[in-house]
């Protein structure tokens, strides 16, 4: 372990959370080495008033079942894409973020972080919050479980969300989505190991 986390400072935990995170993949450790440059050179690195990158979260929404993932079709990106979006006062970790995103965009009560609360992957790409302003968008991605009884409902950001099979994915589908499926793939539970 890097250092005790701060649970009071978002920042901290972020570096500690990257620091500690053992990435899966060549191209993903330069990604963390990169977010880990943009925290130390930006005290607002977790903040949408740092320009020209900051660290947003994101949940991949995950059926009890284990079998289907619940994507939103992003207003502004017009593309199904997971949960996610910038830090706010009172996230206390990117994690939290994740899943007060997650909570927020699917309107969905009593979801609760997968893979012992790590990320499963990074992803920079570009920003449409500030356009000419932010340019790209550092994103921490985490798994996060649906309870059984889980109903979505669509938030002011999307204009459609639903649950959709692995193998039978939406149209168009955001850059990435893929990519992020496969990587939480291995931390979902069966029916006989229980979520890590």
């Amino acid at each position: 372990m890097t250092a005790r986390r701060d649970r009071a400072d978002p920042h901290a935990d972020a570096v500690v959370t990257l620091s500690d995170w053992v990435a899966p993949s060549e191209h993903q450790e330069r990604l963390r080495r990169r977010y880990l440059d943009v925290l130390a050179a930006n005290p607002d690195g977790l903040w949408r008033s740092c320009a020209p990158a900051h660290l947003t979260g994101s949940a991949l929404i995950v059926d009890p079942s284990a079998e289907r993932v619940l994507l939103l079709l992003h207003a502004k990106a017009g593309r199904w894409l997971q949960a996610g979006g910038h830090c706010e006062p009172g996230d206390a970790s990117l994690a939290a973020t994740a899943l007060r995103e997650a909570a927020e965009e699917s309107g969905i009560d009593g979801l609760t972080l997968g893979a012992g609360a790590r990320p499963v992957k990074l992803d920079a790409h570009p920003a449409l919050c500030r356009p000419g302003v932010v340019e790209e968008h550092l994103d921490v991605q985490f798994l996060v479980l649906a309870a059984a009884e889980a109903v979505p409902v669509v938030s002011d950001e999307s204009d459609d969300l639903g649950w959709f099979p692995y193998d039978d994915l939406p149209t168009p589908l955001g850059d990435g989505v893929i990519e992020l499926i496969a990587a939480a793939r291995p931390f979902l539970p069966t029916p006989t190991t229980p979520a890590t």
